[in-house]
């Protein structure tokens, strides 16, 4: 194997930068090394693919897109593509695959023979390396055709016959207006999420946001004769925003692509990558009064992408190397969980009680109440009348009417709790049920590092929150180092220990597979292949 240390550019952003950017983002804790001694399953087999070395010749490129929108979905409002980029030297393939989906298998329109499909195919057909191949859904939530598979590997076929000698350009943008964190630490120390499947937490129970992730990794392939081939850009956000029409979208990420594209040579490709997003949603995402729209947010992104990309210059560089690993992972038992968050159910249930009002009295009451506290049941001068006679029925059905709304706003922020914990006990079950069926204690998940120049890529099949990706960014020896989730297959959320701590209060560590082990071995296996790179 070919080392690759001390090859950093001039000019490049430094993690002295990284850190100086992420200020405020406080990395996960250090694990002690007796957790990693004590999983035994948690062991990994690699396939190391060949390499290129100094002597591998010149790298060349080859970009496609097809669409792959369902054109039966109700409303239509753009188009979703799967996009191809294959790399190549004399020594090794690579494939980058993305695709507007909301993931590879499992949940969704794709099917879980996708990726095999896929990759049967283009090893009968172009014979790649089922390894070689990385695909990477960008999460948004649209509908893709039935055939996409097949259309997926006519979008590799189209790339590979377009292959032309490329220069590499590598770089870093920023973008911090258009997400955040969508995991609230509440005053009691829990932490609840922002969903739409259910409320939040009081304003006042709300004590700190988490860290979000403005670094937008970019990847630019220009052509020999100065036209940009291609454009990878890798960036942590759900795109789950939607249109105002309610329709069928790329979300946010598609405009974003588009407006790179637009802005480039014809024929250029945006490719974008999913981070480590799983719980970083588009900014104001509950809000009610302006209709939810993703171009605005993706427009941002794109101008932003666009704006780094005019000062990065691309030249000639042969540092091609792909390692492709798989790992298994500790499977959570999370059935003393769902007992415990049960528990708190039949409690809060318990909670309610009676109140004299129901919604038709109480909005009026809390109203007036609210806009005239002093004096809401009447005119003050009411009021001042009673106290000359003595008299005080209009404070005492002041407190009769304060005592009842009380009552009734206790009933009404049990039963948003309730929403909560009904929906994320839902998810506990259904992950139990999976990891018992399994019949193993671990979960076996694809792994790839990725060194094209200077631009470091590390894949993950879960959702990965962004502290995840922060740590490895952080630990990494190469200075321009990015992850990407949601590639080669889907396990649901990957949360940090830290986060796991909470499971049964937000989606990310109710929707998950996994036991609080994994972040420390993967953290390590990632560290390991990054230094390999």
């Amino acid at each position: 194997m070919r080392s690759t240390s001390g090859n950093r550019g001039a000019g490049l952003q430094p993690a002295s930068y990284r850190r100086a950017m992420l200020a405020g983002c406080k990395p996960a804790p250090r694990r002690t090394p007796a957790i990693l001694a004590s999983v035994v399953s948690a062991m990994a087999v690699f396939v190391l693919l060949p390499t290129a070395s100094a002597t591998a010749g010149q790298l060349r490129a080859g970009a496609a897109t097809v669409e792959v929108t369902n054109t039966e979905a109700a409303v239509l409002n753009d188009p979703l593509f799967v996009k191809a980029l294959v790399l190549q030297d004399d020594a090794t393939t690579a494939v980058i695959i993305t695709v507007d989906a909301v993931a590879i298998g499992e949940i969704g329109p794709i099917r879980d023979d996708y990726l095999v499909t896929v990759r049967g195919q283009l090893q009968k057909e172009l014979k790649i390396e089922p390894a070689s191949i990385l695909v990477n859904a960008s999460h948004c939530h649209g509908s893709v055709c039935a055939d996409v598979a097949q259309r997926t590997v006519r979008a590799v076929k189209e790339a590979w016959q377009k292959l032309t000698p490329v220069d590499v350009g590598v770089g870093v943008g920023h973008e911090d207006r258009i997400m955040e964190n969508r995991r609230l630490r509440l005053t009691n120390g829990k932490e609840a999420d922002v969903r739409h499947a259910y409320s939040l937490p009081p304003s006042e129970e709300i004590a700190a946001v988490g860290p979000v992730d403005p670094e937008i990794g970019i990847l630019r392939l220009d052509r020999k004769d100065g036209g940009t081939l291609a454009v990878v850009y890798n960036f942590a956000c759900h795109p789950i925003q939607g249109v105002p029409n309610g329709g069928n979208t790329a979300d946010m990420t598609g405009f974003a692509s588009r407006v790179i594209e637009d802005n480039l040579d014809d024929g250029a490709v945006a490719l974008f990558l999913q981070g480590c997003a799983g719980d970083i949603n588009p900014v104001v995402y509950k809000d009610v009064d302006n209709p939810r729209d993703a171009e605005p947010l993706g427009n941002m992104l794109g101008l932003s992408t666009l704006k780094a990309l005019r000062t990065i210059d691309a030249k000639e560089d042969g540092r091609f190397q792909l390692i492709h690993e798989t790992m298994d992972l500790p499977r959570a038992d999370l059935a003393q969980r769902i007992e415990s968050l049960e528990a708190e159910q039949a409690r809060l249930v318990q909670s309610l009680q009676g109140t004299s009002l129901n919604l038709e009295t109480f909005i009026p009451l809390f109203v007036k109440y609210h806009l005239f506290p002093d004096f809401p049941s009447y005119y003050s001068h009411r009021y001042l009348h009673e106290q000359m006679r003595g008299r005080a029925d209009l404070a005492r059905l002041d407190a009769e009417n304060r005592k009842n709304m009380e009552a009734y706003l206790r009933n009404i922020h049990v039963m948003e709790e309730l929403t909560r914990v009904k929906a994320n006990l839902a998810l506990l079950k259904m992950h139990q049920a999976d990891n018992v069926a399994a019949g193993k204690p671990t979960i076996e998940v694809e792994l790839s590092g990725l060194r094209i120049g200077d631009f470091t890529l590390l894949t993950f099949p879960g959702e990965l929150t962004v502290q995840i990706g922060l740590n490895i960014k952080e630990k990494s020896p190469h200075a321009l180092t990015f992850v990407a989730g949601y590639t080669n297959g889907y396990i649901y959320y990957a949360p940090t220990a830290e986060q796991l701590q909470n499971v049964g209060g937000a989606q990310e560590d109710s929707d998950c597979l996994l036991a609080p082990q994994w972040q420390e071995l993967f953290e390590a296996k990632a560290a390991e292949i990054l230094k390999r790179l």
